[in-house]
């Protein structure tokens, strides 16, 4: 039954064929089917990032419009990086195909192809490695495992590399610790040579050069959101706020990705970051130029991740703040936290992040000067800093979802959830095996979310769905955390298809709630302008 022509239905896409397919591994073909691929960069914002080989292509064409010379380009692009990156000659060579990783991954799960295991979806780069670039597969070929680099394979490439969200997930199974999201990096790097792209990471990323932030919202639009978020915060508290954008010599720089501003369930943790630090006076200020964290050059390439993120320490050193704290963003922070010294630093014009407030010195920040708002957060309750009261979250049953990038990437495990259960009566977590390192994916990160290829992203969201879907069976769970921008985009969706009646919010958001600020005035709503616990007679009449 095709799917091509109609949203799919869950009952559709739950039944899914794990059979392995007689056709060979080595066969490339693949059917661009409306749902399960990504629509092609757009040539003006290629051209504005300086891109190769502009112009208009669709996957669903025959011809791609390669230059003539592409195999050569991406051959020597491959030489290139296997003599520049020695994990990855590492990475072609030690895998002994056990299959360990072969069912930890959200879209094999969901998909049932078997080039979505983890360990094929390499070997589709692994084959072209061998055949060129190793002697056995010089001299035998296919006997080997070795592939020629075809059209057909190129085409390959770039169905499947869109097909993994760069989670990380079947590396904690990997017993030689190959991180497979490091093979995609590189396979869409190497596509990108001969200007083969997708146009939700590539106009994303156009936008934040032009601007400063993914959704091309313009220095005085960004003051604009933050300033009437300020008047919200007023309208719901009694209290002004007075945020501050690109007020130089201030303590803090804060950045977050532009969805906070601007995007629905984002926005109401917003709120809650501005309420936060009015209440322990923090001085801090917004940059317009570094007005996203987020960086969707980690979906690209190596140099376009670095490019996007300068932004942030040269606004640091513009603006002479002391450190950094960073906003609920997931790849955000696997940039920040494992790429951002070697890339962009070292940060010496700035100093080891220490809190105004407790005085706790975040050694794990020593080299980058950059921390989580979580850190920060559970620090100041952890000091007994904060009057919170949880019963403002009565309405909420919560579980939390791991990002994959901070949990996985940074391990932001524990305080999270030591933040929620400060701040909420009712806390319940998914599956053992679904939640912290091993937690699944939203489906939908490393630029795969997108409406083009929504049956994709509901298959590849299905394991997590599943899990929500335990704990709000069991415990009646209908708030689902989280602390990832991409996550509060694509998790609302997932829910209302898989599991309906579960609402997707962030961490602050809820801090906010329970936040009891001096002050303030008899609070009758919550950010979502929902009725507090106790408090809906009241606003009814």
């Amino acid at each position: 039954m095709t799917m091509s022509k109609k949203h799919p239905k869950p009952e559709e896409l739950v039944a899914i064929d794990y059979q392995p397919r007689r056709r060979d591994w080595m066969d490339p073909h693949v059917e661009f089917r409306k749902g399960t691929f990504n629509y092609s960069a757009n040539p003006k914002s290629m051209e504005y990032l300086g891109l190769p080989f502009v112009r208009k292509w669709q996957p669903t064409e025959d011809d791609w419009k390669l230059p003539p010379n592409w195999k050569e380009i991406i051959l020597n692009g491959l030489r290139e990086r296997i003599d520049r990156f020695r994990s990855l000659r590492i990475f072609m060579d030690i895998c002994v195909r056990c299959g360990a990783c072969a069912d930890k991954c959200h879209f094999y799960i969901g998909s049932g192809d078997p080039k979505n295991m983890p360990v094929l979806r390499a070997e589709l780069l692994r084959s072209v490695y061998r055949k060129d670039f190793t002697t056995a597969g010089k001299i035998l070929g296919k006997l080997a495992g070795g592939r020629e680099l075809t059209i057909p394979v190129l085409k390959e490439w770039f169905y499947y590399f869109y097909q993994c969200t760069e989670c990380r997930r079947c590396s904690v199974f990997c017993p030689y610790g190959i991180d497979t999201a490091e093979i995609t990096i590189i396979g869409r790097e190497l596509l990108n040579l001969v200007g083969i792209g997708i146009d939700w990471i590539t106009t994303p990323a156009a936008n934040c050069f032009r601007t400063g932030n993914h959704l091309g919202i313009q220095p005085h639009g960004f003051k604009d959101s933050v300033d009437f978020a300020a008047d919200d915060l007023e309208d719901i508290t009694g209290i002004k706020v007075n945020p501050s954008v690109n007020r130089k010599g201030a303590e803090v720089l804060f950045v977050v990705p532009s969805a906070d501003y601007f995007g629905d369930p984002h926005y109401f943790g917003f709120l809650g970051y501005l309420a936060l630090f009015h209440e322990i006076g923090l001085d801090y200020t917004f940059s317009a130029f570094a007005s996203e964290g987020g960086n969707f050059g980690l979906f690209h390439s190596h140099e376009m991740m670095k490019r996007l993120n300068a932004k942030i320490y040269a606004e640091a050193k513009r603006l002479g703040v002391k450190y950094i704290i960073g906003g609920e963003c997931g790849h955000m922070w696997r940039v920040l936290h494992q790429y951002m010294d070697t890339m962009n630093g070292p940060a010496d014009f700035l100093e080891v992040p220490k809190s105004p407030v407790t005085g706790t010195v975040f050694e794990n920040a020593r080299s980058t000067k950059m921390i989580h708002i979580a850190e920060f957060t559970a620090d100041l309750i952890k000091h007994r800093k904060l009057k919170l009261d949880p019963h403002r979250n009565d309405n909420h049953r919560i579980t939390f979802h791991d990002s994959c990038n901070p949990a996985r990437a940074m391990g932001l495990l524990e305080e999270p959830r030591y933040i929620l259960k400060n701040v909420c009566n009712h806390f319940y977590e998914m599956p053992e095996n679904t939640i912290r390192e091993q937690t699944f994916c939203c489906g939908s990160g490393s630029g795969l979310g997108t409406d083009e290829n929504l049956e994709m992203r509901l298959r590849g969201g299905f394991p997590r769905a599943n899990a929500v879907r335990y704990v709000h069976e069991n415990h009646g769970v209908n708030l689902l955390v989280c602390i990832c921008a991409i996550d509060k985009a694509t998790l609302p969706g997932l829910m209302d298809f898989w599991v309906p009646g579960v609402s997707v919010g962030g961490l602050h958001e809820l801090v906010g709630n329970a936040l009891v600020m001096k002050g303030e005035k008899e609070r009758d709503n919550d950010f979502r302008g929902t009725p507090l616990p106790g408090k809906e007679e009241k606003v009814h009449v």
